[in-house]
């Protein structure tokens, strides 16, 4: 019988990795390093709260790249600190909501992302505006109201980015596309 409750335990080990694994290329095709989708994974079938010294453990990776990991799913809502009476290191837990975690996972970035762009495409606006207007160069004057119009393009397109991160952000996509009614992990 040892053989069996060992095989199971193997059978279990490798449908964790596995699941581990296909949450973190998930989550690699967003945009997120592969360490930090381990470190969400491991998180999401973990029973209860962990240590960055058992996630290391666990995950076989430097305390460094797990900090670095933890840190960013920290800043974007995806894991939360949880504090345990009597234990005196820091404890991490994944959160209930996944729907509501990816929303706020990529609301964040998208936020970010049409801030960075709007800001430097205000900047060759008004370059090409004042472009437009002094050069004595017909040609370039042209030129400068072509590319005007395709600026003026983006940051429209980025502004309704920006928009569409407040609607996940908010919770407001839900009531576009309701949530299964299983709303929290298991």
């Amino acid at each position: 019988m040892p053989e069996s409750k060992e095989l199971n335990e193997e059978f279990l080990l490798q449908s964790k990795e596995r699941s581990v694994e296909s949450i973190a290329r998930s989550m690699n095709y967003n945009g997120i390093p592969l360490s930090t989708g381990r470190i969400y994974g491991s998180l999401y079938f973990s029973n209860r709260p962990l240590t960055l010294d058992e996630l290391k453990e666990d995950l076989q990776m430097s305390k460094t790249s797990m900090s670095t990991g933890v840190r960013y799913l920290l800043d974007m809502r995806a894991v939360k600190k949880v504090l345990k009476k009597g234990e005196r290191k820091d404890l991490y837990q994944f959160k209930d909501d996944w729907y509501q975690s990816f929303a706020d996972m990529f609301a964040e970035r998208w936020k970010h992302v049409s801030d960075m762009n709007i800001e430097e495409l205000n900047e060759s606006k008004e370059e090409l505006l004042t472009l437009r207007e002094e050069s004595p160069e017909e040609e370039i004057r042209k030129e400068a109201d072509h590319l005007l119009k395709k600026v003026e393009y983006a940051i429209e397109y980025y502004d309704w980015l920006a928009e569409i991160a407040e609607v996940f952000e908010s919770g407001q996509i839900f009531e576009m596309i309701p949530k299964p009614s299983l709303k929290k992990a298991p």
